[in-house]
């Protein structure tokens, strides 16, 4: 009797170890091809620059471009909603960054001011050198960390 509760003990481990590699190689192959799926073209949500944008107040910023990163030289027309930025789907900039969390920061705008705001990231978003933990005032050209995606905004 002993026996087979040990053959059987055995063949349970077996089976959970196979369960385990069967996880990791399904999860990997997921990674791969949302990888490769989603750094083919970029992808966002906001006015595409076409043509001329309307002027804005002198000094407000117009674009909001992206200086490094997996979307570098992409640029987006400003309006007046607020930008999404982050992973998800839904943002209005969608970041193929892995330090980047699903929904990492929001851009607002207040007045003729745009404002930054960290949505609790697990990395952290940064203005120039110094971590955002509240909504802090964005001056033009200067650059907004998330990860390894650098945007800034335009006049």
């Amino acid at each position: 009797m002993q026996g087979l509760v040990l053959q059987l003990t055995r063949l349970g481990f077996l089976l959970l170890l196979w369960l385990f590699v069967y996880a990791v190689i399904r999860t990997v192959r997921a990674d791969i091809v949302t990888a490769s799926g989603s750094s083919r073209l970029p992808r966002f949500r906001g006015t595409a620059e076409k043509g001329r944008a309307k002027p804005s107040a002198k000094g407000s910023a117009r674009y909001l471009v992206v200086t490094a990163g997996a979307l570098a030289n992409t640029r987006i027309t400003l309006g007046t909603q607020p930008v999404l930025l982050g992973r998800a789907d839904d943002s209005t900039l969608v970041l193929t960054d892995d330090y980047a969390s699903e929904r990492h920061a929001r851009l607002s705008r207040r007045g003729d001011d745009w404002y930054v705001e960290d949505l609790g990231s697990t990395n952290g978003t940064y203005l120039d050198r110094s971590k955002v933990t509240t909504a802090v005032k964005v001056p033009l050209s200067t650059p907004i960390r998330i990860g390894k995606t650098v945007i800034e905004l335009r006049p």
